[in-house]
Order: structure tokens, then C-alpha cells, then sequence
């Protein structure tokens, strides 16, 4: 019997349709890596060259042109298509080249096709120009570990999400060791140009790239990656040259339609808040995007918090002729008890249920919170310099880590001497949940940045919300309202009289759809008292319709909390994102074939229509600026903050109250839908860009 089923199942495995749906090739598979993306106008021409473009300025820091003087002087360069160039111009576009091309830092959906890009259109330039890949990241430079790539393996991955070809690191070339390593590999590939995809980071590692490898005739071009949308260009007049870093829309849309399945789970079974955390340790712009997607009730951005002012505190000080410091920036209390407000006004019409969106990054918004963040970085490098070590190896548990901020506030006090560390922080950090401790005192990356993801920031929000609501609900300011219609027949089917009990029971009886039980009635102790006093019941029991009453009146507040990070990440690209990353890569050739360096590979006018979009090479030296890592002053790529005044944030500002629908009407859920890679109903831009394209206009 055994082996017949045996031989069944063998037979069954090799049918033709098992095959099919066994098979990790699929429907969708096949028509994505067929999916020709179209191409800007100037790439239909059989030639294209570069024009230095006078129209945008940037100031440039003293200390960028100190380190980078070969390519500060790069201006912002503008890709024209050509019919017929003369034979100078002829052969040195077809020339043979060597190419290589790396992925720095996390996957962006959209990373293959910006390599796609770029074999396609070396290879139309000349057939016998190589392009190589450095395996998993910046490591494979420094270590000489890269590949050919050919059709068959470029072809795989078309329109694929992921930085699976390739693989991806986070290592930065940052030293001269690693840079004379980089030259090796160049030399023994017989290298022509390097092209870096990635973030800030990795366009800062091309920038100086590009100046050690100048006088080797080596070309250096960055691209913009990174889901959280934070790098975004502008000149110094505010003229937009890149509007959004590719991988974004996927990333957004990928979290919008989870979210939002939540929304609808929420208004399903309306007994749940999701807590929804999206990834932006810096910048909020996925959160707005996201919030804009699906109209959640509650969408935080981090940027708002940062910019907030207490107004009644700012006049309350004016009137006692003081200054009250503290009114400017959002507390972290302050933001539990903003959340609080929406969630109660949402019960009090019978919505104990929601969706708050908040971003991974937002304690960085948070004056105490940034505060800790700004000490406890300069404390541990400051450990780090003096002891020549490392402070989470010597203090390897947490009380270990609390003890040396102990001893540092205790030498203040004995010393005198005003130090960074004293006695009132010491004690403001002690009332901070142990897990948040852990979480603030934990080992920074890389780049010596405060690592938020491996914080549960939702969870310490969360925390003082529901610390707060508990308050609430014993104060008797925190209930569930009660449909009026309910009322009524629940009292009438136990043959009582609505109208004889309402005004005792609630504080709106006489108006509105949802009725709210008296602040004074906190328990069924108090509910009895209140009814004995208003001559509703004697010596007998409360009614148990009216006791029903009251338990429904009576929160419970439940949490259900989410990530939403690597998922989306690794999500399959959107159009938008195909065609972007595309002609990317077309643009990336561009640079190359026309003898650019140290340019970062753009498209302009991304928020129009796709007939508006101009590739362009954007100068990188003149975008660095100084920052601090790592206790250092450090020249960066800046990162792009979400504009308050930009047309998307005042409109998404102007629903918030609609979306959080604290009334009687429906939810104003909106359902963004999968990512869908064919079909009309596909949005063509992220939302973001359309609302500042049209506000602009």
C-alpha cells in the first residue's frame, strides 16, 4: 500500500500542471522580466552628450573643497540626445569599455534595473565593452571579488526587486589601506569607471572616490537609493533636481496596502489599534506617504513634532515676563497625550478600534529623548578615545552601562565641575522604562549613528498612551459612547423607560447620536449612587439593562503592534520604480561615455509626467556638508527632511481631522490595493510628488 502511494505521488510530481504550480517560475515572473520600461526622449536619439547647465548654484563647504578639489568644480549636467556627431565625437562614445558596478547599503526595489540600464546601453555603444559586478558590496572592490555580467544573468533579474544579483554590504572605503586596495582591483580589471548605488553614505564613498581616482582616468558615478526617500536634491534657490530616490514608491505602496488591510481589519472586528511603525530613522517622508495611502487615523511625522510650539506655554511665560524653553519642540509626554486625544474622541462615537502610523525615527524628534541621544553619543566616544576600546565591550550588560553613568554624575556633584553627564540626567533617565534604557544605551552603527530600528519605539509611545488612558478611565474620561438607537432598545426590551434613566446616566442625553456616560460614574458602586440621587432606583438593584449599558461604556484598549521595514525593501519594483531605475541606468552610460566624474546619476521632473523627465548628472562634491559621526566632523551627503511647507504636508495637515474620523460618520479608509505591475488602475508617481507637482503649478 506504502508504495503504491509512493508511486503515485511520483507520478503526480511529474504531471505537467504540478510542474507548472511547483515550479518558482512564475506567470508574474515571466511577464516582469519581459517588460520593456520606456525611455526619456533624449534616449530614442542614437547619441546623447553633456551640457554644463548655469541655471543652479550651491554653496559649497570650505571643507568639501579642502578634500574634494578635483571635483568640486562639477557643475549640474544636462543629457541632450544627438542624431549624427562627428567621427571625434563617434569614436570615443563607441570605444570599449570596463564598467563596474556595486550596490552599497540596504536593497531598494529597483536596483537591478538601474544595472539593466546601463548593459543595455553599453552594449548597443560596443558589443565587446564588459560590465562586471562586485559581489556583496563595497567589499568586493576592496577585495577584488566581482563577476561578468552577461545577458542570460542580467535578463534574470529585470524588473525584479532585491540587490540579488549582485548582493549587497555596508562597508565603507573609508581609509587609505582600503583605497589602495580599490586601485588594485581597478588595475587588474583594467577598470574604465566604477558605479556606486546607494545612499547618502555611498554617494559620499563615489565623491571621494572620484577624487583618489582621478589622476587613474577612472570614472566615478553614484546613484540615488534608499527607501526612505531622504535623499532629494535642490540647489542652493530651491530649483528641485532630483524629487526622489528610486525604491521609495515601492517600499510606500508595499506598506500601504498591508496597512491597509489593517484599517479593514480594524473596522472588522472593532476592537483593535494597530500600531503601525514604518521605516525613516531620520526623515518621516515614508510615513506621510503612507498616510496619504491609506488615510490612517493617526499619522505621525517626525519633522511636525520637531517644529512644534506650545503656544499656551509661550503666553503663560510672557504674562510672568519669563521665557519657558521648554514650549519649543514636542515632550514625549506631550505626544502620548495628543495620541490619547484622538484615541478617546474616537471611542466616545463608538470607535474603540484604529490605525496610527508611526515612523521608526520619531524619538529623534523628541527634545528629551534627542537630548540622551546627543549626550550618550559623545559620552561612549568619548570613552572609546580616552580608553582606546570599546565601552559596550567593557560594559558589556546594561547595569554595567548604568553604573558608569552613575559614577559620571557622582564626580559632577563632588567636582562641581559642569560636566555631561550630572545628577538630573541620572535621575530623568532612571524613570525611563529599563527596556527603553537598553535600548538608547545600545551599540551604534556603522556610521555611529543611533540605531532607532533595534528600539521599540512604538512600544515606549505606546507605553505612556496606555499609562495615560488608564488615568482617563478612572477619572471617568475615557468611554466608549453608546448608540443612541441601542440605548433605547436595550432598555425597552426590558420594559424600562429610556427617557427616565438617560438624563441621570448621561452627560449629552439630549443631543447627539452617541451618548456618554457621566464623568462621576466610574464603577457600578458610583453608577448605583448616581441613579439612587437622581431618583431613578431606591433600595433595589441597578436594572441589568442598565448595568449592560454602563460595561459596554467601559474601554479596553487593545494593541496589535507591526514592522514594516524589510519587507518592503525586498518587495518587487513598482512601474514607477522600473521605468525610473531604467533610465537611471541610461543615464549612468551617459556620464561615462562623455568623460563625466563624480556625478550622481538623476531625473529630473520626476513629479510630472513621465513626457517631462530629463536625465541629468548631479554634481556631489558641492551637496557635502559637515555632520557628526562618531564624536567627528565628518563630510556627508545630506538627508532630505519631509518640507513642512511643502504642498503635500499642508494638505495631508488640512485631512487629519477628517481621517481621524472622531464622529459619528464612516471611517474615510482609503485602499491603495497591491502593487500591480500592469493595468490602468496602477498609479503612475508616488502621491507625494503629485500633490507638490500640482501645488507648485
Amino acid at each position: 500500500m506504502t508504495s503504491n502511494i509512493a508511486g503515485s505521488i511520483q507520478d503526480l510530481i511529474e504531471n505537467p500542471e504540478v510542474k507548472k504550480l511547483t515550479d518558482n517560475i512564475t506567470p508574474e515572473l515571466m511577464e516582469r522580466r519581459s517588460y520593456q520600461p520606456p525611455v526619456c526622449s533624449v534616449f530614442s536619439l542614437p547619441y546623447t552628450f553633456l551640457k554644463d547647465n548655469a541655471d543652479y548654484r550651491f554653496d559649497i563647504d570650505k571643507e568639501a573643497a579642502r578634500q574634494l578639489p578635483r571635483i568640486i568644480g562639477n557643475k549640474v549636467q544636462s543629457v541632450s540626445g544627438l542624431d549624427s556627431p562627428d567621427e571625434n565625437f563617434m569614436g570615443n562614445y563607441h570605444e570599449k569599455r570596463n564598467i563596474g558596478v556595486v550596490f552599497s547599503g540596504g536593497p531598494a526595489p529597483g536596483g537591478h534595473n538601474v544595472i539593466a540600464g546601463i548593459f543595455d546601453a553599453a552594449k548597443k555603444s560596443n558589443p565587446d565593452t564588459k560590465l562586471y559586478g562586485f559581489l556583496e558590496g563595497p567589499d568586493g572592490i576592496i577585495e577584488n571579488e566581482a563577476i561578468e555580467l552577461d545577458v542570460s544573468r542580467v535578463d534574470a533579474y529585470r524588473n525584479l526587486g532585491g540587490f540579488t544579483m549582485l548582493k549587497t554590504g555596508r562597508t565603507k572605503i573609508n581609509s587609505a589601506e582600503k583605497m589602495a586596495k580599490v586601485k588594485e582591483t581597478c588595475k587588474a580589471l583594467d577598470m574604465d569607471a566604477i558605479v556606486i548605488i546607494g545612499g547618502d553614505d555611498s554617494n559620499t564613498n563615489a565623491a571621494f572616490l572620484a577624487q583618489e581616482l582621478f589622476e587613474e582616468k577612472i570614472q566615478v558615478i553614484g546613484v540615488p537609493k534608499t527607501i526612505d526617500g531622504d535623499i532629494q536634491v535642490k540647489d542652493s534657490n530651491g530649483k528641485i533636481l532630483c524629487a526622489m530616490s528610486f525604491g521609495f514608491h515601492t517600499a510606500a505602496r508595499a506598506y500601504s496596502n498591508d496597512i491597509s488591510n489593517l484599517c479593514t481589519d480594524g473596522s472588522s472586528d472593532v476592537k483593535y489599534w494597530h500600531i503601525c511603525k514604518v521605516m525613516g530613522r531620520v526623515a518621516s517622508h515614508l510615513a506621510l506617504e503612507v498616510g496619504l495611502q491609506t488615510h490612517a487615523n493617526i499619522t505621525l511625522v517626525g519633522e511636525d513634532l520637531a517644529d512644534y510650539v506650545d503656544q499656551s506655554r509661550i503666553e503663560k511665560a510672557r504674562a510672568e515676563n519669563t521665557v519657558d524653553y521648554n514650549a519649543y519642540g514636542m515632550t514625549l509626554r506631550h505626544l502620548s497625550r495628543l495620541i490619547c486625544d484622538g484615541i478617546v474622541r474616537r471611542a466616545a462615537v463608538g470607535k474603540n478600534y484604529g490605525t496610527i502610523i508611526i515612523p521608526e525615527g520619531i524619538l529623534e524628534s523628541i527634545n528629551e529623548i534627542q537630548m540622551f541621544i546627543i549626550k550618550l553619543n559623545a559620552i561612549i566616544s568619548d570613552y572609546n578615545k580616552t580608553h582606546d576600546t570599546d565601552f559596550h565591550s567593557d560594559f558589556p550588560v546594561l547595569e554595567d552601562k548604568l553604573e558608569y553613568l552613575r559614577r559620571l554624575a557622582r564626580q559632577f556633584r563632588e567636582s562641581g565641575v559642569i560636566a555631561i553627564w550630572n545628577e538630573r540626567d541620572n535621575d530623568l533617565f532612571n524613570d525611563i522604562p529599563e527596556f527603553f534604557q537598553e535600548g538608547l544605551l545600545t551599540e551604534r552603527d556603522s556610521h555611529g549613528n543611533f540605531q532607532f530600528s533595534k528600539v521599540e519605539t512604538d512600544r515606549v509611545i505606546m507605553g505612556l498612551v496606555m499609562d495615560y488612558l488608564d488615568i482617563l478611565k478612572e477619572q471617568g474620561g475615557y468611554r466608549i459612547g453608546i448608540q443612541r438607537r441601542y440605548y433605547r432598545k436595550t432598555l425597552a426590551k426590558e420594559g424600562l423607560d429610556p427617557d427616565f434613566y438617560g438624563p441621570a446616566l448621561f452627560e449629552n442625553y439630549l443631543q447627539g447620536e452617541y451618548l456618554i456616560l457621566k464623568e462621576s460614574i466610574i464603577s457600578l458602586k458610583t453608577l448605583k449612587h448616581t441613579l439612587e440621587s437622581e431618583g431613578c432606583v431606591h433600595d433595589e438593584e441597578v436594572p441589568k439593562a442598565v448595568e449592560k449599558i454602563y460595561n459596554l461604556s467601559i474601554p479596553v484598549f487593545k494593541t496589535q503592534r507591526h514592522f514594516y521595514g524589510y519587507d518592503g525593501r525586498g518587495n518587487d519594483p513598482t512601474r514607477f520604480d522600473c521605468i525610473y531605475s531604467y533610465n537611471l541606468g541610461l543615464t549612468v552610460f551617459s556620464l561615462i561615455a562623455n568623460g563625466a566624474t563624480g556625478q550622481m546619476a538623476a531625473i529630473k521632473n520626476l513629479e510630472h509626467d513621465f513626457g517631462k523627465w530629463e536625465p541629468i548628472g548631479i554634481p556631489i562634491g558641492p551637496l557635502m556638508h559637515l555632520e557628526e559621526r562618531k564624536g567627528k566632523l565628518m563630510l556627508v551627503l545630506e538627508k532630505s527632511l519631509v518640507d513642512l511647507d511643502s504642498p503635500a504636508f499642508r494638505i495631508f495637515e488640512a485631512f487629519r481631522e477628517k481621517w481621524l474620523a472622531a464622529d459619528a460618520a464612516a471611517d474615510n479608509y482609503r485602499r491603495p490595493g497591491p502593487v500591480r505591475f500592469a493595468g490602468k488602475s496602477e498609479e503612475d508617481r508616488p502621491i507625494t510628488l503629485v500633490l507638490n507637482a500640482l501645488g507648485l503649478s
